[in-house]
């Protein structure tokens, strides 16, 4: 069932995108049109994902991704919201939030089931901070390199706009890889009661 939900969801903003493409295209908007693009680009990947492996969906962190998509591609930059000053570090922020929880789901299914028990809550911490703060260098580095080689404007700021975002992602991330950690913990003291 989750595996068909993500293929509507990735789908229909695949469509949302592509419809978005052609008609910036046709207008000269040519900026719009490139974002546009991306998102095709970027909502197809859940797609083909679902459609081409055997990959089970955390559907939480999909819905999640694809809202992020809406709101960093279509409000902030096809509507201009990133005009508005802080939605740019607020979408920074869910993003780290984000990745971090798609960092937990990875090394939820990395670990062997018998191990939980055996594992630090610290690592857990590390792991999760550790995956959020590779996919905010991972960004920024897109960002750098969309305005390297398309003459686009992401990091309008300059490097204070790229430690913004980072410490922003950072934090965002921070707050889950902090969750996790205690989570962890938690579960490791009931273990221990239990035994």
């Amino acid at each position: 069932m989750s595996r068909k939900i993500v293929i509507l969801l990735s789908g229909l903003y695949v469509l949302f995108m592509s419809i978005l493409a052609v008609y910036f295209f046709m207008n000269g908007e040519t900026f719009k049109a490139t974002v546009a693009v991306g998102g095709i680009a970027c909502g197809a990947i859940p797609l083909f994902l679902a459609l081409f492996t055997r990959l089970t969906f955390n559907l939480p962190i999909v819905i999640s991704y694809i809202i992020f998509l809406f709101g960093s591609q279509y409000l902030g930059s096809i509507r201009s919201w990133y005009g508005l000053g802080w939605w740019d570090t607020f979408i920074h922020f869910i993003s780290g939030g984000i990745i971090a929880f798609t960092g937990v789901a990875l090394y939820e299914r990395l670990i062997k089931r018998n191990a939980g028990d055996k594992i630090s809550p610290w690592f857990v911490f590390w792991f999760t901070f550790s995956f959020s703060a590779l996919g905010a260098v991972l960004w920024e580095i897109y960002e750098f390199s969309s305005d390297q080689l398309f003459g686009m404007t992401l990091q309008g700021g300059g490097n204070k706009d790229t430690m913004i975002d980072m410490i922003a992602g950072l934090s965002g991330g921070l707050i889950i890889a902090c969750t996790s950690g205690i989570r962890t913990m938690y579960k490791l003291k009931k273990q221990a009661k239990n035994h």
